[in-house]
């Protein structure tokens, strides 16, 4: 149910996915076995863009009350996480007795 709130709110099955952390595919199969499950279409499959169809607006505008009256407001938490900062001048560190690469031995 999460996914389908996701795509009729946004209209767009790949933000949606973005939104919910998941892989596109997941989001439309979500939303394909709760139409079947329910036994008719939520989203116009055949219009240019992606459209809510009448029943599909009265699930999202209740999935919508719902979620609201609940207080529902927990952030997806995306993947990832903070960058480590590169230290030195973006080279590995000098290796005492490894010959130095671009530079030449000293002859004696």
């Amino acid at each position: 149910m999460q996914h389908f709130y996701l795509a009729g709110k946004q209209l767009n099955f790949a933000h949606a996915a973005r939104t919910a952390g998941v892989a596109r595919a997941e989001v439309i199969a979500s939303v394909k076995a709760l139409e079947s499950e329910l036994g008719y279409a939520l989203f116009d499959y055949s219009a240019a863009t992606t459209t809510l169809t009448d029943a599909g607006e009265k699930l999202y505008e209740r999935a919508r009350a719902e979620r609201d009256s609940s207080g529902s407001t927990a952030q997806v938490k995306l993947p990832g996480g903070k960058a480590k900062a590169s230290k030195g001048k973006g080279r590995t560190p000098a290796v005492k007795g490894a010959p130095r690469v671009g530079k030449r031995r000293q002859s004696r």
